[in-house]
């Protein structure tokens, strides 16, 4: 199977992932061709690369490698409160290593991996041939998307049948993509399959969350979002305004001045989620990247740059056509002059003189997490965070049948009005007997009643906002105690009087309905 085994005392991390060569795997590559390393986007993993895996311009030309990040696709990990973009590119580092991969291109698509791309390319420069960036994030999450991730993850994370679970993916999707209405992107994604290319829809979006992402493993998806929410951000908080939130591990200018490869960024021209003026400021902070750094707007796209059937075609070809103009380099599968272990004390040491902090240069090179730069404080509050998502998990919904495929697509869900959405009178209810009836399933009490004995459980230790507003430090830790205090019964009502956005609107706790137009930009 094409896993990594990345061991260490105190990580437990296996990273999957794919190749486009005859065997699946990185000894049958052609040495003749040059290696390029693909980083899927958030809430999905590697397979979601399809449309440049099977795009004969990069195909043909190039040997392909994409891996899944640890909490994402098929890769396995320990839960950890330590665990940001840092740590993202110290497993990708020591994957590269110990699979003998030449100086590799980069690919990256979005918030986690543009930022564990960078972080790689400054701390293990000769890795990196070049860097082409999509979809460039602000340095920390705009207010309401912060909001919008809070509200998706108790929807998410604590949905307790099916309908709930398609809902809070349709939101997701939605949120993403900026397309409410395309159903076979929402099957997709709910209910994951082998499909083409072509075929790329929502449905698959809430068909591949159903089986990889489950409430029963929502805290993969906990500690992807702490990532995003508490510790991901590009720029230092003093390239900024004062009050960006300074608790997060941001890049500092002499890292980003470290960059001396080629830099190419792709940014869609209307996405809410990453406006176009980071993707330039970001531009205007690689001082020394090789003949500068280049800026391609793709022209109405708005997100989701490798969904998008035009947009995932653009980038192949700006990125092929940026490829064709850097030397040719070979892909000779050869043992490093430093083992794992050595190189990554040297990459250490570079993090303590960039950060300030003598101590990390002593911690265990062979770990991942020793490259963590989660503040102590942030680190206590995300390790509550887990500790409590992880009550009850025996007991979460799975959307998934005994055969371990999801039950429908969510183009075939019934039509029925449901408690989310409102009647003609302004009432919303909830029909109890098909939740009674799943629950009496003699499958539900089964897959309820086992409590796995597995390395990835964890161990002991306003909504609106304007859409320019960047989190605060305030913010980001109102929003980490609101998270240990939710309660998923709260919404477990069988008749709601009036409308949902106004008992939302009006309800003291966090919002647990529809993501409502005022979370959007307009």
């Amino acid at each position: 199977m094409p896993y990594i085994d990345i061991p260490s005392r105190d990580d437990y991390v296996s990273i999957w992932y794919i190749t486009n060569s005859d065997y699946g795997n990185v000894g049958s590559f052609d040495p003749e061709r040059p290696t390029c390393i693909l980083l899927h986007p958030l809430f999905l993993d590697s397979s979601w690369l399809i449309r440049h895996f099977d795009d004969p311009r990069l195909s043909k030309e190039y040997n392909l490698i994409a891996f899944d990040q640890r909490t994402c696709g098929r890769s396995r990990c320990r839960p950890s409160q330590w665990h940001d973009s840092y740590v993202d590119a110290a497993d990708l580092a020591m994957a590269c290593q110990a699979l003998l991969l030449p100086p590799s291109h980069i690919l990256a698509f979005e918030g986690i991996s543009v930022n564990a791309a960078l972080r790689l390319t400054t701390l293990w420069p000769e890795q990196v041939l070049s860097l082409t960036l999509c979809d460039v994030p602000p340095p920390t999450e705009l207010q309401w998307v912060f909001h919008a991730y809070d509200e998706l993850l108790q929807l998410w994370c604590h949905a307790p049948d099916l309908d709930s679970f398609e809902h809070a993916g349709n939101e997701v999707v939605t949120f993403m993509t900026g397309e409410s209405d395309n159903l076979d992107l929402q099957d997709d994604v709910c209910h994951f399959r082998p499909i083409a290319p072509q075929l790329l829809s929502q449905s698959q979006l809430i068909a591949y969350w159903e089986k990889y992402t489950p409430p029963t493993k929502r805290l993969r998806i906990v500690e992807l979002v702490n990532i995003m929410m508490n510790v991901s951000a590009i720029w230092r908080s003093f390239v900024f305004p004062a009050h960006v939130s300074r608790k997060r591990t941001l890049l500092r200018p002499e890292e980003l001045a470290s960059i001396a490869c080629p830099v190419l960024i792709i940014q869609g021209e209307a996405s809410p989620i990453a406006p176009l003026k980071y993707a330039e400021k970001l531009k205007q902070h690689l001082p020394n990247a090789q003949d500068g750094p280049r800026l391609y707007v793709v022209k109405g796209a708005k997100a989701c740059l490798n969904i998008i059937p035009g947009s995932a075609s653009i980038v192949n070809q700006v990125f092929s056509k940026f490829l064709a103009q850097q030397p040719r380099a070979r892909s000779d599968l050869l043992p490093s002059n430093m083992t794992i272990r050595e190189r990554s004390k040297v990459a250490l040491s570079k993090l303590a003189e960039f950060v300030g902090i003598p101590s990390i240069a002593q911690r265990d090179p062979c770990s991942p997490l020793s490259f963590s730069c989660v503040k102590a404080d942030v680190a206590k509050s995300q390790l509550e965070n887990l500790m409590f998502y992880a009550k009850g998990l025996d007991k979460a919904y799975c959307p998934l049948g005994r055969d371990g495929r999801p039950l429908r697509k969510y183009s075939e869900r019934k039509k029925e009005a449901h408690w989310f959405q409102g009647d003609k009178h302004g009432n919303s209810y909830i029909d109890t007997s098909e939740l009674q009836a799943a629950r009496n399933y003699k499958g539900y009490k089964q897959s309820h009643s086992k409590i796995a004995n597995s390395p990835e459980r964890p161990v002991a230790g306003s909504l609106t906002a304007n859409k320019e507003s960047l989190v605060t430090d305030e913010v980001a830790q109102d929003g980490r105690m609101r998270r240990t205090t939710y309660n998923a019964s709260s919404v477990d009502k069988h008749v709601i009087r009036g409308t949902m956005q106004k008992v939302v609107t009006q309800s003291g706790q966090l919002p647990k309905g529809l993501i409502t137009k005022a979370l959007l930009p307009s």
